[in-house]
């Protein structure tokens, strides 16, 4: 293409971006063809090298344009029926009930492309495991709105929780370097990401939420109420978690994350989901009702019933705890004291 029509290609694109204003930089970002997208840098380009579209993995770009579909998927259960029992819980306080859609707080600013661009290169550097520093992010991403980098590295944190589970922790204050931690104690993130480019932990916590308010038993048209209202369907693949119903009913059921089960006595047949034993043992209730809280924008505190039952549940796990500490001591105390008999000299 002649260098003259290229430039008025790329004139014509920034004027529609203007015309629609910022709160779609971060969509057309996703649409715009390579060599007119501007990038962070040739630095950011080397530590995140692109790949096809097929690929899916956060060294794809199209992950930058998509998070906030993604987000919003996430955020979207606040305003909706993620439980009935919500409203009736929560403790009264203001905006409690009416929680904002965090994607639509990231576009309403000017530097919602680059809360979408650390989004994307943190991802990267989970996959790669390669260390995460200030300097790095203010060098490749954040560039000259460093002034702004606590609120864009706030903002890419609450999506990075949402939709992929991960909390973004600072492990040296001293040298301003971050780690990200899968919310599944066990790390197992080949397991959970199921061969999948980027993590699928924020949708299992969703679904153990609904499991978890319901009852700690959920219908599957519970899930799937739930699914739909995060733009999740049947049979329509997810460029984040591929096909929901292999996801939730399959993969997730085969790696004991959840149990799928026909209801009893059910004519026509019907299912329902329960946690599965690795969910109890790589989360608890309290860890997924704080995961609830923060798609409501509230704290624990404000559903009194289920925060109820998520202590009950700490104090019988650390008392599991403290008889398991001692019968690990007990046996090795017995072993200890039969290996001494062993080698103690005959009279």
């Amino acid at each position: 293409m002649p260098r003259g029509q290229k430039s008025k290609l790329r004139a014509r694109e920034k004027r529609r971006q203007a015309r629609e204003g910022p709160g779609q930089l971060v969509a057309a970002q996703a649409t715009v063809p390579e060599e007119e997208e501007s990038h962070p840098s040739p630095s950011h380009v080397e530590d995140a090298p692109q790949s096809s579209p097929a690929t899916e993995t956060p060294g794809n770009p199209q992950v930058t344009g998509k998070v906030s579909t993604s987000t919003t998927a996430a955020a979207a259960a606040p305003n909706t029926k993620f439980n009935e029992g919500a409203s009736n819980q929560m403790e009264e306080k203001p905006n409690a009930s009416q929680a904002k859609d965090t994607t639509e707080q990231w576009r309403k600013g000017p530097v919602d492309k680059k809360v979408a661009m650390l989004v994307y290169y943190l991802l990267y550097k989970y996959q790669m495991k390669e260390p995460i520093t200030k300097a790095d992010m203010l060098r490749n991403v954040i560039q000259m709105y460093k002034n702004q980098f606590h609120e864009i590295l706030r903002k890419a944190s609450e999506h990075l929780e949402l939709v992929f589970g991960l909390d973004v922790k600072e492990v040296d204050p001293n040298r301003n370097t971050y780690v990200l931690v899968n919310k599944l104690e066990s790390s197992c993130d080949d397991k959970v990401n199921y061969n999948s480019g980027v993590p699928k932990t924020g949708l299992l916590m969703t679904v153990l939420g609904v499991i978890f308010t319901k009852g700690n038993c959920a219908t599957e048209e519970q899930v799937w109420e739930v699914l739909n209202m995060m733009g999740l369907y049947d049979g329509i693949k997810n460029f984040i978690y591929g096909e929901p119903r292999k996801l939730i009913t399959n993969d997730w059921v085969k790696e004991e994350y959840l149990e799928y089960r026909q209801v009893a006595n059910s004519d026509p047949p019907r299912y329902e989901f329960l946690w599965g034993p690795r969910a109890y043992a790589e989360t608890s209730k309290m860890k997924v009702l704080e995961f609830v809280a923060k798609i409501h924008d509230t704290v624990p505190t404000a559903f009194p019933g289920w925060y109820e039952e998520a202590l009950k549940d700490e104090e019988e796990r650390a008392r599991a705890r403290v008889v398991a500490k001692a019968c690990t001591a007990a046996v090795a105390s017995a072993r200890g004291k039969a290996m001494a008999s062993s080698f103690s000299c005959p009279k």
